[in-house]
Formats: structure tokens, C-alpha cells, sequence
């Protein structure tokens, strides 16, 4: 049986802190995550571009450091839990030959992931301030148990991103402040799912003279690799009044591309003289889109004792057209294509862009004590034509409650937070192999038609997150 992994990720070593990033199932803002700050989550992430409490600005609008005075730690962390699980009864699947797939709907397929920060910045001047982090702003992970009826779509998926965010911001010293940063991502992926040996068996056996569909047990293939990349943010904040200030960010996109192996086993393929099963290996790579975005927010205190905040960030998830593996050698041992560029495995995604619209709430308490609410409306940017067993999505409704306690004379500042998801009702699968892996023999059995293989399944989804932060102020 194949080892059902945990979705926290591999420690990734850094030179100045050592930092553990867990993949998370954001399945509502494509793989993005929102868990970024236990301060910010408190308000559901609302007016986070105009609201610099602490050096988590950083992420949110770097010209925000210009309102911080002296140097500024934050760090943390968050808990994020989503289930999701497609009934037994929902969820069916055919093979290659059009026969039914025995399995259940998978059990539940993410657990949960905890997700670290930190955050530092400092006062070079009266109108220069510099800061750094260190986060994880993408992340997705989902495995299904190995009796899954639609084994043969998905089995598991997982992305870990980590950034590693240097800025620097300018302030005018009249209310305007400008600020840049970049964003240095390391990212791993994998991508795993059994391999239908259907079709190939009925070949085989064919030519033998005695059809048996059952002759091959199935594959499994395994797809893993990693990237660095690049993408640059930039934000503006003004200060209209002492009481009311606009900010706004906005982050470019960039393309990943993760290289590393394809490993399959138990791999057969007739058409091109593969009748024993093997196990083959390929360098290959999976193009992946990072979108471009743009946040806005507003912050308004409405009194001595009540902030109010609002935000809304429109992101373009469309870059992420298919999800692709390519090979990047010729004359593979799985494509045997002459020359790189041979497409394994294609799935459409014609993913939509998406608007998530924030609203919250800050009460100081007393000196010490403030809580805060929010409530956010994030849009999914998968196509809903093209739902698919790795990212069965919905849009999300977040609520949230935060608690902040801060000792003004040691200047430590302590942030707790929680919220819960409520789904729109259940993502539906109905996943049918868009370019299939083998044509040749599909079409030789079935001529005239396309790979009858498709799964379907309706999901219920929830969840729930929880974060704690801790900052001062030096």
C-alpha cells in the first residue's frame, strides 16, 4: 500500500532562522494563503494596506513601516484545519475502458497545517525605514486515501512556498508614505495519483487472443520539484486626517517552474512497446502561475475607542490556464519523445479572476485590552466547468475574532486570533481526463472515441483557523 504522508512540509533551512512551513488547503483563494498575521486575521485581513499596527507591514503595504518608530519585531504562528471529504455515495469514477472504479470517497483529505511568521523592521532615518520577512503566502496540500475512487485523477497534492520579503519605505513628512519590497520564493511541489493500466491490459491480452482486462495491476506516479522565484510588491499610504488613511498595494506575478522527476511504477505501454510492467524515470517540470494583485484598504476611527476598517484585493487567477507536466529530456523512458517538451500528464483549469472584500472592527478596551472583529467574502478562482479532484473549491465566507493585549511600558504586544470558513454549499467534481495519457490505446479500442474515464463527487467543506502573534516595539 502506498504511505499516506503528513501535509507538513519538509524543513527548509535558512541561513538566519529556521523556519517550518506546513501546505495548507486554501481551496477558496486558489492556493493563497490569508493566515499571515495574527493581528490582521483578528479583522479578517481588513484595511490591512492602511493599518500598520506592527511590523507585519511588512507583507501587507511596506509604506506602512514609515508610521513605526524605532525597530519592530513580529512573529508567529497560525493553525489552519479544512475538511473536506467527498461522500462514498457521491463520489464514483470509470476507467479507460468505461467500467466502474471500486473506492470510497477518500476520507478526509487535508489536515492541519501550521503556518509560521516573521516580521522585522527598523528606523534608518526620520523618513527611511527598512524591514524584512519571512512567511509562507502559498501553499496547498490534499491526499486521498488509497482505496479513493478517483485514484486515478488524484492521489496526493502538495505546494510549500516560502518568501523571503526585504523592503524598504519613504515618507514625504506630510502624510504619504511610498514603499517597495520583494518577494524571493522558494517553492516545492509534488503531485502523485495511480496509474489506470486498464486499457493496456485489454491490449495486450487482445493480441494474445484472450481479452482480460485485469492482466495489469495499476501504476503509480509520482511527480516532484522546485523553483525559486521572483515577484515585487509595491504600496502607497496617505494620511488624509489623524483620524482616516487610505493605503494600497499591489504585487506582481511571475511564472514557477518546478523541476524535478516524473517516477512511475508498475508502468506499461503497449503502443509503444512497453509490455512489461517497469518503473520509469523523467526529468520534467510543472509550469505554475503566481498571480498579480492589487490590494486596497481604508482605516477610520470613528472614535478614541472604535477603528473601523474595510479592504478589497482583486487578484488574476486567470494566468493558471492547465495545470501541465512537461519533459525536459529527449528520448525519455516515459514519453520517448525525440525532443524536450513532451507533455506527461494535461489538466484545464481556465481558472477566474477573484475579488475578496473585507469589513472590521477594533475596540480599545481599556489601555491594555483591544478585541477586534471581521468578516471577509473571498470568491474561488477555479472554473467551475473544470472542477477537479486536487482543488475542489467553493467560494467562502471568513468570520473572525481577535484579542490584543499590549504593556505600554515594555513595549510588548501580545495578538490571538480565530476565525471559521462557511462554504457556499458543496464543491462538485466531475473530472474527466482532458487530453488523456494514452491515446494510442484508447483510440485502438474504442476508435472514434476519447477516454471514457471521468470521476465525479460532491464535497463538504469547512474549517477553521487560529493564530497567535507576538511584536514590540524597541
Amino acid at each position: 500500500m502506498h504511505h499516506r504522508s503528513s501535509t507538513l512540509a519538509r524543513a527548509v533551512r535558512l541561513t538566519t532562522l529556521a523556519a517550518l512551513a506546513a501546505p495548507a488547503s486554501s481551496l477558496a483563494g486558489g492556493f493563497s494563503l490569508n493566515e499571515q498575521s495574527a493581528s490582521a486575521m483578528g479583522t479578517a485581513n481588513a484595511g490591512a494596506a492602511a493599518n500598520p499596527e506592527n511590523a507585519t507591514t511588512v507583507l501587507f503595504n511596506p509604506a506602512g513601516m514609515s508610521q513605526l518608530s524605532g525597530t519592530n519585531i513580529s512573529f508567529g504562528a497560525a493553525v489552519l484545519d479544512i475538511d473536506a471529504e467527498a461522500s462514498d455515495d457521491s463520489a464514483q469514477a470509470v476507467n479507460q475502458l468505461g467500467q466502474p472504479v471500486s473506492g470510497s470517497g477518500g476520507g478526509d483529505i487535508a489536515d492541519p497545517a501550521v503556518l509560521p511568521n516573521f516580521y522585522l523592521t527598523h528606523e534608518v532615518s526620520e523618513s527611511i525605514d527598512v524591514g524584512f520577512g519571512i512567511h509562507a503566502p502559498y501553499g496547498l496540500a490534499a491526499d486521498y486515501e488509497d482505496d479513493f475512487a478517483g485514484r486515478y485523477f488524484a492521489d496526493e497534492t502538495e505546494l510549500t512556498v516560502i518568501a523571503f520579503t526585504p523592503s524598504i519605505s519613504v515618507s514625504n513628512g506630510e502624510g504619504l508614505s511610498m514603499g517597495a519590497g520583494i518577494n524571493l520564493m522558494y517553492a516545492e511541489g509534488k503531485l502523485t495519483r495511480f496509474l489506470d493500466n486498464s486499457a493496456a491490459s485489454l491490449a495486450v491480452s487482445s493480441q494474445n487472443g484472450t481479452p482480460n482486462p485485469s492482466l495489469y495491476d495499476q501504476g503509480y506516479a509520482d511527480i516532484e520539484g522546485d523553483d525559486i522565484g521572483v515577484t515585487f510588491r509595491v504600496g502607497f499610504l496617505y494620511e488624509l486626517s489623524n483620524r482616516t488613511q487610505f493605503g494600497l498595494s499591489a504585487q506582481t506575478g511571475t511564472e514557477l517552474n518546478l523541476k524535478g522527476d516524473a517516477k512511475l511504477s508498475n508502468f506499461v505501454d503497449p503502443a509503444n512497446g512497453v509490455i512489461t510492467p517497469t518503473n520509469a524515470f523523467e526529468k520534467v517540470e510543472v509550469p505554475l502561475a503566481i498571480p498579480e494583485s492589487v490590494t486596497l484598504g481604508a482605516r477610520h476611527k470613528l472614535t478614541n475607542q472604535v477603528t473601523l476598517l474595510a479592504g478589497a484585493t482583486y487578484a488574476k487567477w486567470s494566468r493558471f490556464e492547465e495545470l501541465d507536466i512537461v519533459s525536459r529530456e529527449a528520448g525519455g523512458e516515459i514519453t520517448g519523445a525525440p525532443q524536450e517538451g513532451a507533455i506527461l500528464s494535461h489538466v484545464t483549469e481556465k481558472w477566474q479572476n477573484t475579488w475578496q472584500f473585507n469589513v472590521g472592527a477594533i475596540w480599545q478596551a481599556s489601555p491594555e485590552w483591544a478585541f477586534k472583529t471581521g468578516y471577509a467574502f473571498d470568491e474561488s478562482p477555479v472554473n467551475e466547468n473544470f472542477v477537479t479532484a486536487r482543488i475542489p473549491s467553493n467560494d467562502r465566507h471568513w468570520l473572525t475574532l481577535g484579542a490584543q493585549w499590549a504593556d505600554a511600558q515594555s513595549g510588548w504586544v501580545v495578538d490571538v486570533a480565530a476565525g471559521t470558513l462557511i462554504f457556499d454549499g458543496d464543491a462538485r467534481v466531475n473530472e474527466r481526463n482532458y487530453q488523456h495519457e494514452n491515446p494510442t490505446q484508447v483510440a485502438q479500442l474504442r476508435p472514434g472515441l476519447e477516454d471514457p474515464s471521468n470521476y465525479r463527487g460532491s464535497y463538504d467543506l469547512s474549517a477553521w483557523s487560529a493564530a497567535f502573534e507576538v511584536s514590540k516595539s524597541f
